[in-house]
Order: structure tokens, then sequence, then C-alpha cells
């Protein structure tokens, strides 16, 4: 079994993905989005987004990201793709899946879902552009109105030369609605050569069990799940392991100190405008897991004063305090 961090526009970014391949249990990201529309961008542009390049694209932990490439002109999405290969990349992975409205009225994400034609199209002149012993993968949606294209556009991302696929297992008009419908991408398991990954809805370690029994797929994504209970992975494995549903998980006092590194790399390395907003962001997330989240976003939500979150995390336990200075 591997298990991969999803890529979350605005919050899954390079500080979270530090955090969480420290907690463990990661064995590879993929990016927040990289849009690509007329030209070739800049390394600084996937550098900016994907600083892990920096490092030979891993995290700190030397966990590999991938970066992901939005857009839906094949030559223009072919060059910058050999850009960012060869900038250390371990492959790159193309976005078929993003739902937001802005996204998919100029025609990317999950929009090009209603054209496999196209889909094939890019993920050939990707393949033909990356070099060969680099990966070429994708991430779908079971369709953009309804299901009944998700094995035609499965198969055109394979047939264009993609090497693995990660099926979110709901339509763009499901959106984030629960339930994910697993069982789909078993469907497409059978029809395609190339290896699924299930993604969707798991948020413990039934849910990954119940996964991966109905998708038929080792291989899971985990987002939301994995903000919301940065010890998901772990427990995961150990579930796996012990053939049960009993597991270690990740306590709020280990949590406080994964809050502290994340509030250094936010102040250390985002613009001061962001900083309030993406410790409350991640404490909204955690409160559905931790109680004591609960508390500190009601303490916090209202606070814009980088100096008030200073005081919050230095007055957590000595783990956080320290991973601040």
């Amino acid at each position: 079994m591997a298990i991969i961090l999803a890529p979350m526009e605005g919050l899954l970014d390079f500080v979270l993905r530090d955090v969480l391949t420290r907690v463990g249990g990661i064995d590879r990201c993929v990016s927040e989005f990289i849009r690509v529309t007329d030209t070739l961008l800049p390394e600084r542009v996937f550098i900016r987004v994907v600083p892990e390049l920096l490092h030979g694209g891993r995290t700190a932990a030397g966990v590999p990201v991938r970066p992901q490439l939005l857009g839906s002109d094949p030559a223009c999405l072919a060059d910058n793709a050999a850009r960012v290969a060869g900038m250390g990349a371990d492959g790159v992975d193309l976005n078929f899946g993003c739902p937001a409205k802005v996204v998919n009225r100029h025609g990317g994400g999950a929009a090009l879902l209603q054209d496999p034609a196209l889909l094939f199209a890019i993920v050939k002149a990707v393949r033909a552009a990356v070099p060969a012993q680099q990966m070429v993968s994708a991430k779908m949606r079971l369709g953009f109105a309804d299901d009944s294209r998700a094995e035609e556009c499965a198969l055109a991302l394979q047939e264009g030369g993609a090497g693995e696929i990660v099926v979110h297992a709901r339509t763009r008009a499901d959106g984030y609605r629960p339930p994910a419908y697993w069982h789909r991408i078993a469907d497409i398991r059978a029809r395609v050569r190339i290896p699924l990954i299930a993604n969707g809805e798991i948020w413990n370690p039934s849910d990954a069990q119940q996964c991966r029994l109905e998708s038929g797929c080792d291989t899971l994504m985990l987002g939301r799940g994995m903000v919301s209970n940065p010890g998901l992975a772990l427990e995961i494995r150990a579930a796996t392991a012990h053939h049960g549903p009993q597991a270690p998980g990740l306590d709020w006092p280990g949590v406080q100190t994964h809050l502290g590194h994340f509030w250094h790399l936010v102040r250390s390395r985002l613009e001061a405008r962001q900083q309030a907003g993406r410790l409350k962001q991640w404490l909204n997330f955690l409160r559905r897991h931790y109680p004591p989240a609960q508390q500190a976003y009601e303490r916090l939500k209202t606070e814009i004063d980088v100096r008030v979150f200073d005081a919050w995390v230095n007055a957590q336990p000595l783990g956080a305090a320290q991973a601040l200075r």
C-alpha cells in the first residue's frame, strides 16, 4: 500500500506539505496546480509553488513532490511539462479534476472530462515532452455533469501515455458532497491496464479499508482527511498491518508541536497578509478531529494581529514553543 498527499489549491501548499510529511506515513505528494495558459512559464513560477524543486524535488522529510499542471493547450502544456521535469521533479501530474467554476469556465480542470479526445491529445503531447524515465500521471473525477464517460476518459488518459491515474470518486457536479462512489473506480479498473489511485471521503482507517475494498485500489490519496487528522496516514498503515481498526493516532500535544513548526514556517515563508489566515484555516480543519482545536479556533477566529498568534503558539507546550524559535 502507498499513500499520497493530495493537491488542494489554497490549502496544501509547501508549508503544510512540509509539516504533514514530517508526521509520517506519506509516500508522495502532488503540488497545487500550476496554471498554464499560452506561455512558457519561467522557472521562478514553478519554484514559487513547488520550492521543493530547489531541494531535489523533496520535502524536508525526504518525500517526493510531483508538480501538477492545469491547462487545456496540449503544446503549451508539453513545453511547460518539459521545463519543470528538467528541474528535478520525479514526474509531472496533469489536472483534470478541479471543480472550481473559474477554472472550468476557461476550459480547464474537470471541464476537460467532456472531451476525451482533448484529454488524449494533452497527455500524448506531455508524454512526448517529458523524459521517459519520469512519470506522467493524471488526476480526474468521474465526470463533469455525470459519470457516464468515466471509463472513456480514463482510457483516453491511458492511451495518451499516462502511467497512473488518480480518480476522485465524484463528478464535478457532486463537488465535495458525500458520498464518494468508490465502486465506480473498480468499474474503471476493469477497463484500464495502468495503476489507479483512489481518492475521496477517506477520513479514518475504516473509510480507507472500505475504499480499498470497493475500488480494488491498494494506493490511496488523502486530502481533507489528512489535514483534519495529521496522523491519519500512520493510523491507516497501522490498521492495515494489524488487520483491524485499532491504531494509534496523533494526540493533541503532538499536533501542538507540529502547529508550532507550521507557524514558524508561515511566519518565515509567507507574506504578512496571509499569515493569520493560514493558522486559522488549519485550526478550522483540525477542530473536526480535535476538541482543543475547536477552543483555539473560537479564541482566534476574529484575530488578525500576528502578535496574538505568536503569543498563542508560545503558550503551547514546550515542543511547540521550541519549534517557533
